[in-house]
């Protein structure tokens, strides 16, 4: 089998993350990879075994080999490297959020409508075995019509005001910071299993360190400097959030995200309370769907396909009791956006629906957090249409 030719965009995190589950899919081959200088370039290249280093994104883009592009670079380069990649009519995947504000985005969907390539946004939480597993039990019907939902997205690596990270540079990274950053991917999650949009918001943001103290030298994501030389920088995006969200159908919630929380390293976590029962699943233990009853006891399903329903046991690729996590979901969410590429090439596309988050979806989470934002400016709810 050919395999698909894909190219890198960034070397951080994000970058380093996707490329080591992009070496468990034997149908792509990563063979071109572009950073801010071609130096970062080769590093990553060699530690890879990647066959091209490119220092501008625009020659990667350019080259012929590659079909699909992965863009893991800060938040605004996001829209100028999504538009190059959708008007060469190549295939992309864009980490979120998709730009820096809802007027980007839209003119990020609209390309995507028109281009001749698949166009994802990489929310991974959708691709857990468990919250599959959820979103059919709700889709189903299984436990009634949901009433509720709640939970958040919380995390402790900017605690302390000597924490810094390009994060917290609106100019980098966009007007909101822990709502774009996190909350985004709590709103994606909850959507997509409850199958509803969120259509109304009312939020209430804080600042909890205004001032930082920032390292002279540079830091990149979750990295931190105890002894550095230090300046005070300004910040104007928010370390907590909570926003009280309406949903399609009548449906009520809530969700808090922080970015200041000690001892709270990635939770995402929700319940959504139906009629019958309350599904619980927690990011951390990945593994477990809490199923609480009034009437009966509770109980707990675990991560084993034998269990699962046929869609959500696709997820699984180890037997019960060998625990899969992030790294895996991340992967899930590889394998169902490459079958989408793969079914583009061969013109198979109505055979199998795919659940990756589409451009459409990543669009509407960017008016979701202009709606947040403008909502804790006006102290209001605030409508999305």
């Amino acid at each position: 089998m050919n395999k698909v030719k894909a190219g890198m965009i960034g070397t951080g995190f994000s970058a380093t993350s996707q490329l080591e589950q992009l070496r468990r899919l034997n149908h792509v081959e990563v063979v071109a990879i572009a950073a801010s200088s071609k130096e970062k370039a080769l590093e990553k290249a060699n530690q890879f075994g990647i066959r091209k280093a490119y220092g501008d994104y625009n020659e990667l883009i350019n080259d012929p080999e590659v079909e699909v592009i992965h863009n893991c670079t800060p938040n605004h380069l996001h829209f100028p490297i999504n538009k190059a990649v959708l008007l060469a009519g190549k295939h992309l995947l864009s980490e979120k959020p998709l730009a820096m504000n809802s007027d980007e985005s839209a003119e990020l969907n609209e390309l995507a409508k028109k281009s001749s390539g698949v166009s994802g946004v990489c929310f991974n939480y959708r691709h857990y075995p468990l919250v599959a597993q959820a979103r059919e039990a709700v889709a189903g019907g299984e436990y009634g019509k949901p009433n509720l939902v709640y939970g958040g997205y919380v995390q402790d690596w900017l605690l302390y005001d000597t924490d810094y990270n390009w994060r917290l540079n609106p100019e980098h990274n966009g007007a909101s910071r822990a709502i774009a950053d996190i909350g985004s991917h709590w709103c994606d999650t909850v959507q997509h299993v409850l199958g509803k949009k969120i259509v109304e918001v009312f939020a209430d943001l804080k600042t909890v360190h205004p001032v930082r103290r920032k390292p002279k030298d540079h830091l990149t994501t979750f990295s931190t400097s105890k002894e550095a030389e230090r300046v005070d920088v300004k910040i104007t995006t928010e370390d907590y959030g909570s926003v009280l969200v309406h949903f399609e159908d009548g449906v009520h919630g809530v969700f808090t995200v922080s970015q200041v929380s000690a001892g709270r390293k990635n939770r995402l976590y929700f319940e959504i309370a139906a009629e019958k029962a309350t599904l619980a699943w927690d990011q951390e233990e990945p593994n477990r769907l809490w199923i609480g009853q009034r009437d009966e006891p509770n109980r707990e399903l675990v991560r084993d396909a034998s269990l699962l329903s046929p869609q959500a046991a696709k997820l699984v690729h180890y037997p019960g009791g060998h625990q899969e996590g992030w790294p895996d979901g991340l992967k899930n969410l590889f394998l169902d956006f490459y079958g989408a590429v793969m079914r583009r090439k061969t013109g198979t596309e109505q055979e199998t629906v795919s659940s990756f988050a589409t451009f459409d979806d990543g669009h509407r989470i960017m008016r979701l957090i202009d709606a947040i934002l403008e909502s804790h400016r006006a102290k209001k709810w605030i409508q999305i249409y």
